[in-house]
């Protein structure tokens, strides 16, 4: 597939605003830790980052249908500007209550960033759909060292003050993308399909296709962001140096990202299904590999695992929600699928941050198993269920 010029820029977008999720997954434990009134709540911050994830998903999907994904992306750009500038504000102050507000600003912004990969789909034709949802993901690579080197560059810029000044970075790298994503053209269009013709969107989202896909993205994104949040912290309480946090990070993000140069090549190969079955594998290994030990290595090969797993397992579910609804349902079944997935994760990553303040990491990795193998069950009966639907139609 030839690289049009909207589906690269959305790839560069992706970089810079992926940035700012990366600076608040690595560092929003640890401010966190340093304002919140008790240990248990150091977590807290992420878990409204991805509450406003949950919030923005649905207007967000509004928004893109009404009016256009560029009027959707600008709002979303505005809301990493406010992310930055509050949060670097919250800091200063000491204020734990303004640096969780900023952290639901940064996850409005982050549903919306998200929406890129779908937004691409729609600059290319449906065999090419996979490689294209591939190829933006793909820019979070770059995302994944921006944004840890801009914390470990800025975190004491400011000495009274740490990160305050990563955090009015955050707001210009916003200000960046919103330039790139302005040579983006979409043919925003009101759908031309005639009203009695459009399924009722009960029926779409009762299909079991389209729910299997739903859960296996839902407990692949959860325990990423579930095992994710706490790293950082978990490392800082066993003595780690904040700045191996940060490039456990890194690597975790670059190996959520890297793949996707061929993950879209190897959907079309080996199916949507296989390669969700091996991310659950993957994220299964980080488990096991979070339970064998805490020193640096465990973490690390750990989060590289984790990053792996999510990798083909998002990329994999979402291609399959793909396949699942018309051009013109787009919008409103994806927001749909991302509202569950983000609301799923608020609830995963104030429970890590809980379960570590009081039952420590071997909790937290212990408990990834059980959801990976319901999943993986429901993908066997999806499988198999498809099976036999073809048997009866030969």
């Amino acid at each position: 597939m030839k690289i049009n010029q909207s589906v690269a820029r959305l790839a560069v977008a992706q970089a810079l605003s992926g940035a700012n999720s990366t600076v608040v997954y690595a560092t929003g434990a640890i401010i966190g830790h340093m304002l919140a009134p008790r240990p248990e709540l150091a977590t807290l911050p992420i878990t409204m980052f991805v509450v406003g994830m949950a919030l923005a998903t649905l207007p967000a999907g509004q928004v893109a249908r009404r009016y256009g994904r560029a009027r959707a992306f600008q709002l979303g750009n505005l809301c990493g500007v406010l992310m930055g500038l509050i949060g670097s504000l919250g800091i200063v102050q000491q204020s734990f209550v303004l640096f969780c507000l900023s952290t639901v600003f940064g996850g409005a912004y982050a549903a919306v960033v998200l929406s890129f990969r779908f937004a691409a789909a729609e600059c290319v034709t449906p065999e090419d759909k996979p490689k294209a949802l591939s190829t933006v993901l793909a820019g979070g690579v770059l995302a994944g060292v921006v944004g840890p080197q801009m914390a470990n560059l800025t975190m004491n810029s400011w000495p009274p003050h740490a990160y305050s000044v990563t955090y009015i970075c955050s707001a210009v790298v916003a200000v960046l993308s919103a330039f790139v994503l302005r040579g983006v053209k979409f043919a925003h269009k009101k759908p031309s399909v005639d009203a009695a013709t459009v399924r009722p969107i009960g029926h779409i989202i009762r299909q079991p296709q389209f729910i299997v896909a739903m859960l296996c993205g839902t407990v692949t994104y959860l325990l990423m962001n579930f095992m994710m949040t706490s790293a950082p912290l978990a490392m800082e309480l066993c003595g780690i140096p904040r700045s191996y946090s940060n490039i456990g990070i890194e690597i975790h993000v670059i190996a959520m990202y890297a793949p996707s140069f061929f993950t879209g090549n190897l959907i079309k190969r080996f199916g949507e299904t296989m390669m969700i079955a091996v991310g659950l594998f993957l994220t299964a290994l980080a488990a096991a590999t979070g339970l064998s030990g805490i020193t640096v290595n465990h973490f690390w090969v750990g989060l590289v695992l984790l990053g792996l797993g999510w990798n083909f397992g998002f990329l994999g579910a979402s291609a399959l929600v793909l396949k699942c609804h018309a051009p013109e349902d787009g919008p409103r079944v994806q927001s749909i699928n991302d509202f569950v997935v983000f609301g799923s994760m608020a609830v995963g990553s104030f429970a890590s941050g809980s379960l570590l303040a009081t039952h420590g990491w071997t909790w937290v990795t212990g408990l990834m198993l059980p959801p990976v193998l319901v999943a993986a069950i429901s993908l066997v009966w999806l499988s198999r269920s498809a099976h036999k639907a073809n048997l009866v139609d030969a």
